[in-house]
């Protein structure tokens, strides 16, 4: 049972909050067998490894339930494929890049499934998707143009011109809860987002520059307000296309007014967990789905799971 705002104390969690999405158990990823050819063969040829088929953020699907559907290697379509490791069995897994769309067959976005499956199979599709994404999109060597092979069963891309490796991107972003005094929560609402709808601060880390160094920016740059202090809490793999959330919390001196910067940010608000609770009783706010790690930083905060459930958007 969800605890209500009169059972929480000023900052402690009454329950435990279940991991962000993606956070789950690590699979193996058989870094070992990348570069041993004789093995990606012979694994491939096996009838018991499986191929997930990817195209963008859409993942092949069953025609009952619209889980993910692994395909045996002989049933897989052609395509650039990549290893993303071995299961809890030993048996090899891997991802198959479709240059088209799966509109014609059984497909869903990586959004949706997430909440269908495990969190052990939450994060091969994770993998997938990512890995997939990066490869569409890098097809050509930054240096001289040339176009790239897959290397290292898709850990990697080379250029059969000038050499150079060319390895998936990350992008590195922070995404943060700040508190004042009054322990309240600082929420935003970006210009894109319909009215009511709120959300942690956050923002991509710059080059040579610390994820602290970023909080402290950002939160500065989007709503006015200088932090005093910054504890990073967690971090999420967030395929969308290819981003690292750094969560954190951040704690401001007294209780300055923020203001929104008008680009990033039309409206910033501070919430006591009274004023959150009673404004999604009402309906006059929205907060992020269980996705996201901004939810899991809100609820943390909060010291409960939010009383709308799972209510909000992705």
């Amino acid at each position: 049972m969800v605890a209500t705002v009169d059972d929480i104390g000023s900052s402690t969690v009454t329950r435990p909050l279940s991991a962000p999405a993606f956070v789950g158990e690590a699979h193996d990823r058989a870094v070992e067998r990348r570069r041993d050819d004789s093995w990606l063969s012979d694994a491939w040829s096996d009838p018991r490894t499986r191929v997930l088929v990817v195209h963008g953020s859409v993942v092949l699907t069953t025609s009952t339930s619209g889980v993910p559907r692994w395909l045996p290697t002989s049933e897989a379509p052609p395509g650039e494929r990549y290893l993303l490791g071995v299961d809890a069995s030993g048996q090899a897994r891997f991802a198959v890049r479709a240059d088209d769309d799966l509109e014609d067959d059984h497909s869903t976005g990586l959004r949706a499934l997430t909440s269908m499956v495990s969190s052990i199979e939450s994060g091969w599709l994770c993998h997938a998707v990512a890995l997939v994404q990066w490869h569409a999109t890098h097809t050509h060597c930054p240096r001289c143009g040339t176009a790239t092979e897959p290397s290292a069963a898709g850990a990697e891309r080379r250029c059969p011109r000038d050499g150079s490796a060319h390895f998936p991107r990350v992008d590195p972003a922070m995404i943060v809860l700040v508190t004042d005094e009054h322990d309240r929560a600082l929420l935003g609402r970006q210009h894109s987002w319909a009215a009511g709808r709120f959300s942690t601060l956050a923002g991509f880390v710059e080059p040579g520059e610390a994820a602290e160094q970023a909080v402290r920016r950002e939160v500065s740059e989007e709503a006015s307000v200088v932090v005093d202090s910054v504890h990073l809490l967690a971090s999420q793999p967030w395929p969308f296309p290819s981003s690292l959330m750094l969560a954190a919390e951040a704690q401001v001196l007294g209780s300055p007014e923020p203001r929104p910067d008008g680009d990033e940010l039309v409206e910033v608000r501070w919430f006591s967990r009274a004023d959150l609770s009673g404004a999604l009783a009402r309906g006059e706010v929205m907060v992020p789905g269980r996705l996201s790690i901004s939810r899991w930083l809100i609820e943390r905060w909060y010291g409960a799971e939010l009383p709308d459930g799972d209510a909000g958007w992705r």
